[in-house]
């Protein structure tokens, strides 16, 4: 038993390394396989640089908008490559918190190299042939490119291949109106791309409430992105070396929109790919997702999935989550397990402003029928957001009717992703409206809007027989 592995864990992204990392932590004997880069997409290619370059084109337009802050005149100038130095200067800063250095040195074994899974219990990789009790799948997910006419006649980017450029494009295209192409669309409009996104559905960030994802389409517009939305992109072509995209309206017509590059942004799918999954009595989801039980488990009870890989969520904090039920109930079935809590899962968008969520928001509710009252808080009206020339957006809660219980909060935001953890906490710990609102938030300060909605549910949900009585009571004792 000396020579087998208590968990083998297939990726070193945020899934795998939270896997290892405990595996290691409880004193378990322990293997991590990494093919490419430690730190997976986030580190590499998703969450570190994007942020990076966001603050960038973030900084960018606050010179811009100078005349807001009061300064009558600002100049600046910025060499492209060097904003893609710093990206990658952050990539680097944070890359020993993830490398194999610092695992090993936490009791991991790491191995560079791609793992083959031989059966339930046999893992290879290079010439090693690891035997192990259980196995932790974390390969994570790539950028899926849709099947457009001629789209690899040209050298199109995803983020894996972004972060290459040293030239700013011209005219950049981007496909998808999610958050990845949102962030990226911005981004590099303002850095002074002409940005045309295309999105499919009828507008962009589909997954948010429209009167959440206006105050973002209308700051796009206001900063010159082209939107062309309920737009499906359909041929590639070349003209007299001209690359131009074709594209077609929901109305049927055709437009030709020009480009120098194009992003694809339009989704990831899971790294299952070139492997027997039959073979080894695994199965998989229609989305070729890894099928998993509640308890994280594949259709081999002691082979595990978490993060990307696995879904259904992609999000590197998700992945982290998913790491924690897969290694304890590897390491501690049969004795205990447990079964993932998905119950509030939150999420942002780093456009500015930022959107973030957690819960239900309005559109879910009503496509779900779950019944709910509503009550919003404008942030134009907040101090601090007036200060600082940030007055633009909304918070709204979803609450159990006839309760102060939240079921979902949606926030639009400059610094949306902060002020959301107020009511992570609070739909995780069943902490209502009425004790947000009597809870003491420093001043000035953006979470105060949470107070703000807070007190939107408070008076309008005030009894008015007892305020005609108190009306009574101070009339009789003038």
């Amino acid at each position: 038993m000396s020579d087998t592995y208590n968990l083998v864990v297939i990726g070193a992204g945020s899934g795998g390394l939270i896997s290892a990392l405990i595996a290691a932590a409880v004193k378990a004997k322990v293997a991590l396989i990494e093919k490419d880069k430690m730190g997976g997409d986030c580190l590499n290619y998703g969450c570190v640089p994007s942020k990076a370059i966001i603050k960038s084109a973030k900084f960018v337009q606050e010179m811009r908008r100078h005349q807001d802050f009061g300064i009558k005149d600002a100049k600046f100038n910025f060499e492209f490559s060097e904003v893609m130095d710093r990206v990658h200067e952050k990539i680097a800063k944070i890359a020993p918190n993830d490398s194999v250095e610092r695992f090993t040195g936490l009791g991991v074994e790491c191995f560079q190299g791609e793992a083959e899974i031989i059966d339930a219990h046999t893992v290879k990789v290079g010439e090693q042939i690891l035997k192990t009790k259980n196995i932790v799948l974390a390969m994570g997910a790539s950028p899926f490119v849709p099947p457009i006419k001629n789209i690899d006649s040209v050298e199109y980017l995803t983020s894996e291949n972004l972060w290459d450029l040293r030239e700013l494009p011209k005219r950049l295209i981007v496909l998808g109106g999610g958050p990845i192409g949102c962030e990226m669309t911005q981004s590099f409009a303002r850095l002074g791309s002409k940005v045309t996104q295309v999105e499919m559905l009828p507008r962009i960030l589909p997954r948010e409430d429209d009167d959440i994802a206006s105050f973002v389409v209308d700051r796009f517009k206001d900063e010159g992105v082209n939107l062309l939305q309920g737009t499906r992109a359909s041929e590639v072509i070349i003209e007299d070396g001209e690359k131009i995209l074709l594209c077609e309206t929901s109305s049927g017509e055709v437009q030709r929109v020009p480009f120098d590059h194009i992003l694809v942004a339009v989704g990831r799918k899971a790294n299952t790919d070139g492997v027997d999954w039959q073979k080894l009595g695994i199965e998989l989801n229609r989305n070729g997702t890894i099928k998993v039980d509640d308890y994280l488990r594949t259709k081999k009870k002691n082979i595990y999935a978490c993060g990307d890989v696995a879904g259904p969520y992609q999000f590197t904090h998700t992945a982290s989550h998913q790491a924690w039920y897969c290694t304890v109930n590897a390491l501690f079935s049969p004795f205990k397990k447990f079964k993932v809590d998905y119950r509030v899962i939150s999420w942002a968008t780093f456009t500015d402003p930022e959107i973030a969520q957690v819960g239900v928001n309005e559109t879910g509710a009503k496509e779900r029928g779950i019944p709910y009252e509503v009550y919003s808080f404008d942030v134009g009206h907040l101090d601090r957001a007036i200060t600082e020339s940030e007055n633009y957006g909304k918070v709204k809660v979803l609450v159990k009717p006839g309760t102060d219980r939240v079921i979902g909060a949606s926030i639009v935001s400059h610094l949306a992703g902060e002020m959301i953890g107020e009511f992570v906490t609070a739909m995780k710990y069943n902490i209502g409206l009425n004790k947000i609102l009597g809870t003491i938030h420093a001043y000035p300060t953006y979470i105060e809007a949470n107070k703000g909605v807070a007190g939107t549910w408070k008076k309008a949900t005030a009894p008015q027989w007892a305020l005609r009585i108190l009306e009574f009571f101070h009339r009789w004792r003038r």
